[in-house]
């Protein structure tokens, strides 16, 4: 690995952070949260060490389904600016070395798009080859449809077309047939539209619904008989356009089928791909007490191309999907963190934020973070997460966890001067409100989350192995504990040993290359013995406090961690070097 390449790839050793831009902060006091509100905080996002803003869709919309209902791909919806704000938002984040992506919404499009709307009306119309259609009732879809309990099927009548229309999504969603060239061609220009005015790539909403991929239907896309080809046409693209913009892919799948939507080189597919099994194995771990099933994760993930990446999250915009787990797995985990049925969305994933699911423990709570930010990969934060914020459980589907940013101890959280009922959505309320949880506070307490995500932050981005590295997991003998490292080129190392459990454990981790003597840097420390306290040792900002382990004779080192205890190490070196 050279220097530069870490410039050249840039995602490789990022901080993404996700914004849905209505609920971050309303500049002009009409309760909605606006681009111009959020370009005020992007000195906020620096600070934390974001360096990828991910916009969820800004783009006009009947406003159904939170954006994702897209009436024109060529504009800003008008609530939240205008195209002038957006450029803005873009060159203020740039000036700041934050790159920003946008959701490319290639799915569908509201039933109220111009597009649509002529499909229906003239059948020898252009758009109508838009959608898919079909001129029989057809059969029982029951079970494909992805929000059960609020769709029954995957086809629906247009009473002006006389027909049936696809939409894997809601009924007001028809489905894009991206095997028709014109709908190609126009995806081309929405993708250059953006890249002209300034954006980073593209976060790609629900790839396996729009290609069909690792899924037991075919019947949308029969005419696209290589949807790799067609993802790798349209990464082509964007590269032709912008020469080092990212595709990110939401790919809820196994790791066999997400493994082949990166490509293979130079026809690469996705750039990077949310790591949804880990993701849902580490909730099963933390049911648990255990770090097994999280393990057995990672020991299946398979390894990628220098120039992909796996995302890791602990939570995003969507309700938490547990459908990579078998069905008594996803029963324990509903247990543990949603035990009421409220709680739960369509029978696969749980509507609520970390720290309520945590009973708001925060020593589990950044063992949680600390985990995330020590696996090979480039972490995400879903707005709200390095606060600690809470979900409204009151409101409708996954809307619970999409509720304004809370900025200050005040009424409405400091984001709108408008009234609170006046508020595009309700500031949550209870231990988790913004009299308890807000930035303001958060940011002037070394102690607070926010300072512990910071400080994690500052520590990957020192550790280049961890955005570069190959995961190994650690022989030692407690199934409450974690153990791995991101290695690179056979010596270079990051390791972390995190507990699962409530209680206290001690542990021997085997270094396999180490040898007697060998001295370990401590990088990042927090309940482990000789370290009580609640904000992370830093090697970089408190070279003070630096302590040292010592691998011993049998090449292990002993580690006691308190309960949800945890720390990292590397090689210890004097002087500076070229990885950390």
């Amino acid at each position: 690995m050279k220097g530069t390449d870490t410039s050249d790839l840039w995602w490789k050793t990022g901080l993404i952070y996700c914004v849905d831009v209505e609920s971050f902060l309303d500049s002009n006091g009409d309760g909605v949260g606006d681009l111009a509100g959020l370009t005020r905080r992007i000195d906020y996002l620096a600070e934390l060490g974001v360096t990828c803003l991910w916009l969820m869709p800004f783009y006009p919309t009947p406003g159904r389904d939170d954006g994702y209902d897209i009436t024109d791909f060529y504009n800003v919806d008008p609530r939240l600016g205008s195209l002038g704000d957006l450029v803005a938002l873009v060159r203020t984040a740039h000036d700041r070395g934050i790159r920003v992506i946008a959701d490319l919404v290639l799915n569908h499009t509201s039933d109220q798009h111009p597009w649509f709307q002529r499909a229906q009306e003239d059948p020898e119309s252009p758009e109508h080859d838009f959608y898919v259609w079909r001129d029989t009732e057809p059969p029982d879809t029951s079970d494909l449809v992805i929000f059960h309990g609020e769709q029954k099927s995957i086809w629906s009548k247009s009473k002006k077309a006389g027909k049936w229309y696809l939409h894997r999504f809601y009924k007001h969603q028809p489905d894009l047939n991206v095997s028709n060239r014109r709908v190609r061609n126009e995806i081309a220009k929405i993708i250059g539209f953006w890249l002209q005015l300034g954006l980073d790539g593209f976060r790609v909403d629900a790839v396996p619904q729009l290609l069909t991929v690792g899924l037991h239907d075919q019947i949308e896309n029969d005419g696209l008989t290589d949807p790799h080809g067609y993802l790798g046409e349209v990464h082509a693209f964007m590269r032709r356009r912008s020469t080092d913009a990212i595709l990110l892919g939401e790919v809820n799948l196994p790791y066999r089928e997400q493994e082949t939507l990166f490509g293979t080189p130079p026809a690469v597919e996705l750039d990077l791909i949310f790591d949804f099994v880990a993701m849902q194995n580490l909730y099963l771990s933390l049911a648990r007490g255990e770090a097994g099933p999280l393990a057995a994760a990672l020991r299946t993930r398979p390894p990628i191309d220098d120039v992909n990446q796996w995302v890791t999250f602990v939570r995003n915009h969507d309700e938490l999907a547990l459908d990579q787990l078998g069905e008594a797995e996803r029963e324990e985990v509903f247990a543990a963190f949603a035990p009421e049925e409220r709680h739960r969305a369509f029978g696969r994933g749980i509507r609520r934020r970390l720290p309520p699911m945590l009973e708001g423990d925060q020593q589990r709570i950044r063992m949680v973070y600390s985990l995330m930010f020590s696996l090979p990969g480039t972490p995400a934060l879903f707005y709200g997460e390095e606060l600690g914020m809470g979900e409204d459980i009151d409101a409708e589907g996954r809307q619970a966890v999409r509720s304004p940013m809370q900025w200050a101890p005040d009424a409405s959280g400091g984001f709108s001067e408008a009234a609170p009922e006046e508020l595009v959505a309700p500031v949550v309320g209870g231990d988790f409100g913004p009299e308890n949880i807000n930035a303001h506070d958060a940011a002037a307490d070394s102690t607070s989350l926010f300072n512990f995500i910071r400080r994690l932050a500052a520590a990957r981005r020192r550790s280049v192995v961890l955005g570069w590295g190959s995961t190994e997991l650690l022989e030692q003998p407690e199934t409450a504990v974690l153990a791995h490292r991101a290695a690179l080129d056979g010596q270079d190392f990051v390791a972390a040993v995190h507990n699962f459990s409530a209680e206290p454990v001690e542990t021997r981790v085997l270094i396999p290359d180490a040898e007697p003597g060998d001295e370990l840097e401590i990088l990042v420390d927090v309940g482990s013995a000789g370290n009580d306290a609640k904000e992370p040792i830093d090697a970089g900002e408190h070279r003070h406090r630096i302590r040292k382990l010592t691998v011993e004779d049998d090449r292990r080192v002993p580690v006691a961690l308190e309960r949800y205890g945890f720390l990292w190490f590397r090689p210890f070196r004097l002087g500076p070097d070229g990885i950390f």
